[in-house]
């Protein structure tokens, strides 16, 4: 049986290691200055502007750990699609730290830690290396269903009457 490696980006968040698929990333940007949103729900960054149009930002730190990414030379936005609820892909940054590295990997090495967190449903299986355990993200779960509606809310539906 063939064994199939897949590219995975690694960041962390605080001292603990993730990785995130590869092939949903669009861009790995640097850390940019986002445009802040006033009241708007813990984790949401704010919004940047890639490629002439406003994205949103998640700040994978805060989103998790309660406390903002810091601002490091290894901190970067990653754009990833997302789907809407009307199943069209919309693009979202995920700011994270030390998201400087890549790991070519099946994803059969990534195992079961035998651990569920009803609160953290992004949180996948875990492979071990040498520098110890790395965790798989299932970013279509990061966001609350708040930050959801605001992320991917149709901006052709908004209106400025």
């Amino acid at each position: 049986m063939t064994r199939t490696a897949v590219l995975f980006l690694l960041f962390q968040l605080g001292k603990d290691r993730y990785a995130l698929e590869a092939r949903r990333v669009v861009e790995v940007l640097p850390f940019l200055d986002l445009k802040r949103v006033p009241q708007a729900p813990r984790g949401f960054a704010g919004i940047f502007n890639y490629r002439g149009r406003p994205v949103a930002a998640i700040d994978l730190c805060e989103l998790t750990l309660g406390q903002l990414a810091a601002d490091r030379l290894s901190t970067r936005i990653v754009v990833v699609q997302f789907p809407d609820r009307q199943g069209q892909q919309r693009l979202v940054g995920l700011v994270a730290e030390r998201a400087t590295e890549t790991l070519r990997r099946d994803p059969k090495d990534f195992v079961d830690p035998g651990v569920r967190v009803p609160a953290a449903p992004y949180l996948g299986p875990v492979l071990m290396d040498d520098r110890g355990t790395i965790q798989l993200i299932y970013e279509e779960h990061l966001m609350s269903d708040q930050v959801r509606e605001l992320v991917l809310t149709d901006p052709s539906g908004l209106s400025h009457a």
